[in-house]
């Protein structure tokens, strides 16, 4: 039985590492779908307050804030993940938009959507 190590598949009894960007788009297309989701739900407004009510009606305000910041998150990386497919589908995944050279495959296993090399992302902080 032959066994195969993760990210290797086989052909013809070879065993070839798998296409970077092959498994890439697969990965971007399920957080991409996960996000088209999440944007899809609604966010509760607060209901009218009354005076018995306002440390709830608080509550309820900073859930609805915090609601309104996740979703503001979800739709600046829908559109990352957006633009990395577009790069994908361009040839230019793999490099940094910045200096032109190579971004790291483990930086884009951890962030697929990621556009800068290590060095060029630490400098837009």
């Amino acid at each position: 039985m032959l066994r195969f190590a993760p990210g290797e598949r086989t052909m013809r009894g070879v065993t070839t590492p798998l296409d970077r960007t092959e498994t890439a788009r697969a990965r971007l297309e399920e957080v991409r779908a996960a996000l088209r989701e999440e944007l899809g739900e609604e966010i509760e407004a607060p209901g009218q307050m009354t005076y018995g009510s306002q440390a709830a009606a608080a509550a309820h305000v900073f859930a609805q804030q915090r609601d309104l910041a996740l979703r503001d998150q979800a739709e600046r990386r829908y559109h990352a993940v957006d633009h990395a497919l577009a790069r994908l589908s361009a040839g230019t995944y793999t490099t940094c938009e910045t200096c032109k050279g190579e971004i790291p495959a483990e930086r884009q296993e951890l962030l697929p959507w990621a556009t800068t090399c290590v060095s060029c992302g630490s400098h837009l902080r």
